[in-house]
C-alpha cells in the first residue's frame, strides 16, 4: 500500500528552525513529485513548496509567501523527503502535510494544487509560540 508519513512537528519558539520528514513506503519516491502543504485553524490548505521528479531536470518551487524560509530536500535511497523551515513565525503554526504525485503531475503541472496530489500523509503539528 502506498503511504507517506510525516514526522518532526513540535513546539518551537519564534525564530527557531524545524526539519520535517516524510517517509514514503510502498512505492519508489524517486519517480514521484512531492509537495508540502499546511493548514492553519480556520484556513484552507496552503502549499508551501514542491519538488518535481528527476535529477538533472528536477526542480523545486516555492510560492512567494514562503519568503525564502522553506526548503525541500530528498533522500531517494531512504525514500524520504524533508521540509526545512527557518526563522519560524507564529503564523507558521499549522498542521503540515506531505503529499506525493505521479510523474507528470504535481509540481511540474500545477505546483501546489492539492487536487493534483493523490497520496497524503496524516499531518504533523507545528506550533510556533513564545
Amino acid at each position: 500500500q502506498v503511504q507517506v508519513v510525516e514526522s518532526g512537528g513540535r513546539l518551537v519558539h519564534p525564530g527557531g528552525s524545524l526539519r520535517l520528514s516524510c517517509q514514503a513506503s510502498g512505492f519508489d519516491s524517486a519517480y514521484y513529485a512531492f509537495g508540502w502543504f499546511r493548514q492553519a485553524p480556520g484556513k484552507g490548505r496552503e502549499g508551501v513548496g514542491c519538488t518535481s521528479v528527476g535529477v538533472g531536470k528536477g526542480f523545486s518551487w516555492y510560492p512567494d509567501s514562503a519568503e525564502g524560509r522553506f526548503s525541500i530536500s530528498r533522500d531517494k535511497d531512504k525514500n524520504m523527503v524533508y521540509l526545512q523551515i527557518d526563522n519560524l513565525k507564529p503564523e507558521d503554526t499549522a498542521v503540515y502535510y506531505c503529499a506525493a504525485a505521479q510523474a507528470g503531475y504535481g509540481c511540474y503541472r500545477s505546483r501546489t494544487t492539492p487536487s493534483d496530489y493523490d497520496t497524503w500523509g496524516q499531518g504533523t503539528q507545528v506550533t510556533v509560540s513564545s
